[in-house]
């Protein structure tokens, strides 16, 4: 007698879980290996065992019994992908989410997506104002619709959270709303309800940190930018970081008047020289104000309600917006880690090893909390790292923070991978280094009177002259360097680099060619 199809399905759908079991244990060493890596390849694809009927991982290695394999404290890009990553081995996973749907924390709601939109924006503005006419296009510019462009980016915005949360569902994945916080014993919380696990994640992220100054409540932090409802005329941004910059160069581009506050002697201290140079020389060509070396004092209410900016006994008046931009602090204080002895830099940001752990027992951290690299593939790498090494056995997994590359989207953008020149003569020496330099105009200007300047910046180390940073200003860098960062990673050499044919006529050539040099 044939059995039934779906006698057969539950016969299979039994063993190869038994299969898994197995695996997870550590059981199937003793297969030969051939076997052993195609019993791994299949289990790690199959669909045949419903994630609703897999037991938890985390209770069948003889344990204490817990709620779940992994909790994560933060929906955020680190925190679903380490979850999503976990639940695709098999374990039980629940998420914390504080907002009520607001999946993908900083850079899906007030960070990098948002950001980008806004900077397509402005660059399709700074186009018609300088360049169509000069492409033969007749056109005038009359500004445009803020609060479209905002209701509309806020719209794709909730289109992402809603993905967001399928994905969850799809995975298992359970998702709580609500304010997560460890309570004495080390168990995760919310609002009362204990969750006990095998496994925590702290991916908590971070948020803009306000300076104590007077005044400071007259002014608006970067998430306030996203929420304006129409665009100011006259704006201060106080901040030479990379969001200071990213924002003072969209406002200018939108048409606002725009003046940057730094404390540095130029915009972007914490990247190779030549990015900060290149953004002041760009800000002065397009008529931004770069006040440099100065200590913000403060701010107060002005004439016909205008603000002004106080820094080093001067007055800056006339503003009707002024952004604070002056660096972000970590969402550690307030989830109870003060009761669990976890290390905490000057800057609140988790300390952790290479593995992510925090030192405490089973808990450990991702993304912008622990203050490694603030990149959103940064976080997602590190947590799919982290899931594989806690739930698939890869024992060794880690990211390599170095040569991540990191764009500025400034107005032209820029980036960097690998170290700057002065980390790299701090690392090597100044002899033993090797940089090289190019500028030219691109060709997208041959047909304008406005004109932006491009520049690449190419270190080198050793006899071989690996290249160890490369840094480009200018149209297209934001593109360009995704290609030149998988170079670098894999330790290409400039010779290596100046033997690859270019395409012509492009930006990206000019990299080629000054390699080749």
């Amino acid at each position: 007698m044939v059995p039934k199809l779906a006698h057969v399905e539950e016969s299979v759908s039994s063993y190869l879980f038994f299969l898994k079991l197995l695996y997870t244990a550590g059981h199937i060493i003793a297969l030969p290996e051939v076997l052993q890596v195609s019993l791994r390849r299949f289990l790690s694809t199959s669909k045949v065992i419903s994630r609703s009927r897999m037991p938890s991982l985390a209770t069948q290695d003889g344990g204490d019994k817990t709620d779940y394999d992994l909790v994560v404290l933060g929906g955020g890009s680190g925190g679903v992908a380490t979850a999503r990553k976990a639940a695709s081995f098999g374990a039980k996973v629940a998420l914390i989410e504080a907002r009520d749907g607001r999946l993908g924390g900083t850079c899906v709601n007030v960070g990098c997506v948002p950001k980008k939109i806004t900077w397509n924006a402005s660059a399709l503005a700074s186009n018609i104002q300088h360049d169509l006419k000069d492409y033969g296009f007749d056109v005038e510019y009359k500004g445009f619709d803020w609060k479209k462009l905002r209701d509309k980016r806020d719209a794709y915005i909730r289109k992402l959270n809603g993905i967001y949360v399928t994905n969850l569902k799809k995975d298992g994945i359970e998702l709580i709303t609500g304010v997560g916080r460890f309570d004495d014993d080390g168990v995760m919380t919310v609002e009362g309800r204990k969750l006990t696990a095998k496994h925590y994640l702290i991916a908590a992220g971070g948020r803009p940190k306000l300076p104590n100054l007077p005044g400071v409540e007259l002014g608006i932090d970067s998430d306030g930018f996203f929420e304006l409802d129409k665009q100011p005329k006259n704006v201060a941004v106080i901040g030479g970081g990379y969001i200071g910059v990213e924002i003072c160069g969209m406002f200018k581009s939108f048409g606002s008047g725009a003046d940057l506050f730094i404390k540095e002697s130029r915009p972007l201290i914490h990247f190779d020289e030549l990015l900060g140079n290149g953004v002041a020389e760009q800000f002065a060509n397009i008529g931004v104000a770069v006040h440099s070396n100065l200590k913000i004092e403060g701010l107060e209410r002005g004439a016909n309600d205008t603000i002004t900016v106080l820094a080093n006994g001067q007055k800056y008046a006339g503003y009707d917006c002024v952004l604070w931009a002056v660096g972000r602090t970590a969402n550690s204080d307030t989830i109870g880690l003060e009761k669990l002895g976890m290390r905490l830099n000057d800057r609140g940001r988790l300390h952790v090893d290479k593995y992510q752990y925090t030192g405490v027992k089973n808990i450990y951290a991702v993304g912008d909390i622990t203050g490694q690299k603030e990149l959103t593939p940064a976080a997602i790498a590190a947590g799919r790292k982290l899931a594989s090494r806690l739930f698939n056995r890869d024992e060794e997994a880690h990211l390599d923070y170095e040569n991540i590359p990191s764009v500025v989207f400034s107005h032209p953008p820029c980036g960097s991978v690998g170290l700057s020149q002065e980390q790299a003569e701090l690392k090597y020496g100044k002899e033993a280094i090797k940089i090289y330099h190019t500028s030219y105009t691109p060709m997208y200007h041959a047909m304008t009177e406005f004109k932006s300047k491009c520049a690449v910046k190419m270190i080198t180390v050793g006899e071989e002259e690996t290249v160890i940073g490369l840094h480009l200003v200018g149209l297209g860098s934001d593109e360009m360097l995704q290609g030149f960062a998988v170079a670098v990673q894999m330790g290409a050499t400039k010779k290596q680099i100046g033997a690859t044919i270019p395409i012509h006529p492009t930006s990206a050539e000019e990299v080629i060619i000054l390699a080749a040099k």
